[in-house]
């Protein structure tokens, strides 16, 4: 045992600080009570409560009936404690992926409140890595956990992918029972083409390469794909937001003055509505 009797209180004081310094952090904690939605924070880790969640009404989201229904009827499952797969959401951008996630969580907590509880977490792409450490917080709660990861993908050199593949489905522990992974992407596979090609041209076995990112994405066993919308799409949107939030002008004017919008956009989306619709309440003098 080390004698410290020579050392003054000041000395001994000093080792005891950078001692603790170097000591582990402390296990996370998190006020579960707190709040139906989270943010996951790598460092130092912990579960940040949202008081209120950035969504759109589920009825506001036109267009995408089928990603619709196929999200909804997979969350209710989870949230009642049956069979579920992980989701992907991927496509074009502004059609409503990461909106639905969230309408989905709201929709189907409130539906199954009476039988079980449902909490949301963000995940952010830069903290993948982090989530063994999310899962062991999370497993053996009497919650069920929706974890959600907005524009996942991943670059050339960036190996946490692999991370990722373990978590979802490889681990010797493997995901909790209390937890599924949603996430949303614009691209199907997650790995950009010249990634993959470029990895098949170095490999000595290039589809054993090709085939190793590619399963990443069959890791989510439901995908939902999300397309441009159409011009009757599109004004549907538009219409929808006009009568929900209460503005009032005259459908003529107003169709015209969404498709000039969209054409100075560039691009008919929900995102793209919902921008026009900020634009015409705040003209208008309308609170949305």
């Amino acid at each position: 045992m080390a004698d410290f009797s020579g050392y003054d209180d000041t000395v001994l004081r000093r080792i005891a600080e950078a001692l603790e310094r170097i000591a582990p952090p402390p296990a996370a904690t998190a006020p579960f009570e707190a709040a139906s939605a989270f943010v996951w924070q790598a460092q130092p880790p912990r579960l940040v409560p949202v008081p209120h969640v950035n969504r759109v009404d589920l009825v506001l989201l036109q267009g995408i009936d089928r990603a619709r229904d196929t999200l909804l009827d997979n969350t209710e499952r989870f949230a009642r404690s049956l069979p579920a797969n992980n989701a992907l959401l991927w496509g074009a951008r502004g059609m409503g992926k990461s909106s639905l996630v969230k309408a989905a969580h709201a929709t189907i907590a409130a539906r199954v409140a009476d039988v079980a509880t449902l909490k949301l977490v963000e995940i952010h792409r830069e903290d993948i890595e982090s989530l063994p450490g999310l899962m062991a917080l999370l497993r053996g709660r009497t919650e069920r956990f929706l974890i959600f990861c907005d524009d996942l993908s991943f670059d050339a050199g960036d190996t946490s992918y692999k991370s990722l593949k373990a978590v979802l489905e490889g681990g010797i522990e493997g995901r909790p029972d209390n937890v599924l992974f949603y996430a949303t992407s614009n691209r199907r596979h997650l790995l950009p083409r010249d990634m993959m090609e470029n990895e098949r041209a170095t490999a000595i076995n290039p589809g054993e390469a090709v085939e190793e990112k590619v399963s990443l994405s069959d890791r989510f066993g439901l995908w939902l794909g999300f397309h441009k919308c159409s011009q009757d799409e599109y004004l549907a949107m538009v219409f929808g937001y006009a009568e929900h939030f209460g503005i009032k002008m005259d459908r003529d004017v107003l169709q015209a003055e969404a498709l000039e919008w969209a054409t100075t956009r560039g691009s008919r989306s929900g995102r793209t509505a919902w921008q026009y619709i900020q634009d015409l309440a705040g003209r208008t003098g309308n609170a949305l």
